[in-house]
Protein backbone atom coordinates (compact mmCIF):
# COMPACT_ATOMS: atom_id res chain seq x y z
CA UNK A 1 0.00 0.00 0.00
CA UNK A 2 2.57 2.61 -0.99
CA UNK A 3 0.79 5.60 -2.34
CA UNK A 4 2.47 8.19 -3.84
CA UNK A 5 1.50 11.76 -5.15
CA UNK A 6 0.00 10.58 -8.46
CA UNK A 7 -2.44 8.58 -5.87
CA UNK A 8 -3.34 11.74 -4.24
CA UNK A 9 -5.62 14.09 -5.18
CA UNK A 10 -5.45 18.10 -5.36
CA UNK A 11 -7.16 20.49 -3.74
CA UNK A 12 -6.68 22.84 -7.01
CA UNK A 13 -4.28 22.43 -9.78
CA UNK A 14 -3.41 25.03 -12.64
CA UNK A 15 -0.68 26.39 -15.42
CA UNK A 16 -1.02 29.88 -14.84
CA UNK A 17 2.31 31.90 -14.88
CA UNK A 18 4.16 32.06 -11.93
CA UNK A 19 4.83 35.27 -9.73
CA UNK A 20 8.23 36.50 -11.04
CA UNK A 21 9.76 36.27 -7.80
CA UNK A 22 8.79 32.43 -8.00
CA UNK A 23 9.83 32.25 -11.88
CA UNK A 24 13.58 33.29 -10.90
CA UNK A 25 13.95 31.07 -8.27
CA UNK A 26 13.19 28.14 -9.87
CA UNK A 27 15.47 29.16 -12.73
CA UNK A 28 18.49 29.37 -10.37
CA UNK A 29 17.41 26.05 -8.85
CA UNK A 30 17.99 25.02 -12.60
CA UNK A 31 21.65 26.35 -13.00
CA UNK A 32 22.24 25.31 -9.14
CA UNK A 33 20.41 22.18 -7.94
CA UNK A 34 19.86 22.33 -4.30
CA UNK A 35 19.88 19.02 -3.12
CA UNK A 36 18.46 19.91 0.41
CA UNK A 37 14.81 18.11 0.41
CA UNK A 38 14.35 19.91 4.05
CA UNK A 39 14.93 22.68 6.18
CA UNK A 40 17.12 20.63 8.75
CA UNK A 41 18.94 17.54 8.34
CA UNK A 42 18.36 15.21 11.14
CA UNK A 43 19.94 12.18 10.81
CA UNK A 44 22.40 10.58 7.98
CA UNK A 45 23.88 7.09 7.04
CA UNK A 46 25.65 5.07 4.77
CA UNK A 47 21.90 3.95 3.65
CA UNK A 48 19.38 7.42 4.32
CA UNK A 49 19.33 10.84 5.30
CA UNK A 50 16.23 11.93 6.91
CA UNK A 51 15.01 15.63 6.83
CA UNK A 52 12.49 17.70 8.74
CA UNK A 53 10.64 20.53 7.13
CA UNK A 54 8.87 23.11 10.08
CA UNK A 55 6.80 25.37 8.51
CA UNK A 56 4.98 28.23 10.08
CA UNK A 57 1.88 29.54 8.18
CA UNK A 58 2.97 31.70 5.54
CA UNK A 59 6.41 30.03 5.47
CA UNK A 60 7.85 28.31 2.17
CA UNK A 61 11.05 26.03 1.92
CA UNK A 62 12.27 26.96 -1.85
CA UNK A 63 12.63 24.77 -4.99
CA UNK A 64 14.87 21.91 -4.43
CA UNK A 65 15.32 18.89 -5.97
CA UNK A 66 14.42 14.97 -5.70
CA UNK A 67 16.71 12.10 -7.72
CA UNK A 68 16.34 10.00 -4.89
CA UNK A 69 13.65 7.84 -3.88
CA UNK A 70 12.25 8.95 -0.62
CA UNK A 71 9.21 8.84 1.41
CA UNK A 72 7.48 11.81 3.67
CA UNK A 73 5.38 11.91 6.08
CA UNK A 74 3.09 14.78 7.35
CA UNK A 75 3.27 14.65 10.98
CA UNK A 76 0.33 17.17 11.88
CA UNK A 77 -1.19 18.01 8.61
CA UNK A 78 -2.56 21.05 7.30
CA UNK A 79 -2.29 22.63 3.62
CA UNK A 80 0.48 23.21 1.13
CA UNK A 81 1.05 24.95 -2.12
CA UNK A 82 3.75 24.11 -4.37
CA UNK A 83 5.05 25.05 -7.92
CA UNK A 84 6.65 22.18 -9.60
CA UNK A 85 8.80 21.77 -12.42
CA UNK A 86 5.65 20.80 -15.00
CA UNK A 87 4.71 24.54 -14.04
CA UNK A 88 1.85 23.67 -12.55
CA UNK A 89 0.89 25.24 -9.43
CA UNK A 90 -0.50 22.81 -6.81
CA UNK A 91 -2.81 22.69 -3.40
CA UNK A 92 -2.80 19.69 -1.36
CA UNK A 93 -4.68 19.37 2.22
CA UNK A 94 -2.69 16.66 4.37
CA UNK A 95 -3.63 14.35 6.98
CA UNK A 96 -1.45 13.81 10.31
CA UNK A 97 0.60 10.93 9.75
CA UNK A 98 -0.05 10.58 5.81
CA UNK A 99 2.86 9.15 4.52
CA UNK A 100 3.82 8.66 0.25
CA UNK A 101 6.57 7.15 -1.31
CA UNK A 102 8.31 8.66 -4.51
CA UNK A 103 10.75 6.33 -6.98
CA UNK A 104 13.03 8.17 -10.10
CA UNK A 105 14.75 6.24 -12.41
CA UNK A 106 17.83 6.95 -13.48
CA UNK A 107 17.97 10.50 -15.20
CA UNK A 108 14.59 11.44 -13.49
CA UNK A 109 13.98 14.03 -10.54
CA UNK A 110 11.13 16.58 -9.20
CA UNK A 111 11.61 20.15 -8.19
CA UNK A 112 9.20 22.00 -6.38
CA UNK A 113 9.03 24.32 -3.23
CA UNK A 114 6.50 24.02 -0.63
CA UNK A 115 4.76 27.26 1.31
CA UNK A 116 2.27 26.56 4.59
CA UNK A 117 -0.65 27.85 3.28
CA UNK A 118 -2.63 26.67 6.58
CA UNK A 119 -3.21 28.61 9.65
CA UNK A 120 -1.03 26.25 12.06
CA UNK A 121 2.30 25.04 11.85
CA UNK A 122 3.06 22.40 9.20
CA UNK A 123 5.70 19.59 9.52
CA UNK A 124 7.17 16.88 7.77
CA UNK A 125 9.62 14.11 7.86
CA UNK A 126 11.33 12.77 4.74
CA UNK A 127 13.49 9.75 4.72
CA UNK A 128 15.77 9.63 1.08
CA UNK A 129 17.74 6.41 0.34
CA UNK A 130 21.16 6.89 -0.71
CA UNK A 131 21.04 3.80 -2.85
CA UNK A 132 18.61 4.49 -5.38
CA UNK A 133 18.70 4.20 -9.47
CA UNK A 134 20.46 8.12 -9.34
CA UNK A 135 23.39 9.07 -7.34
CA UNK A 136 22.98 11.27 -3.95
CA UNK A 137 23.78 15.30 -4.95
CA UNK A 138 26.39 16.55 -2.60
CA UNK A 139 25.24 18.72 0.03
CA UNK A 140 26.37 21.84 0.79
CA UNK A 141 28.05 21.91 4.17
CA UNK A 142 26.30 24.08 5.73
CA UNK A 143 23.14 21.45 5.31
CA UNK A 144 25.33 19.32 8.26
CA UNK A 145 24.50 19.82 11.88
CA UNK A 146 27.76 20.44 14.02
CA UNK A 147 29.18 17.57 15.59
Amino acid sequence: MALTMLDKTSDRADKAAWPPAIADEFEREHTANNPCVGTELVSENERVRVWLIRLAPGERIGFHRHVLDYFWTCVTGGRGLQHVNDGKTVEYTYAPGETRHETYAAGEFKVHDLENIGDKEMVFMTVEFLDSANKPMALPGQARPAA
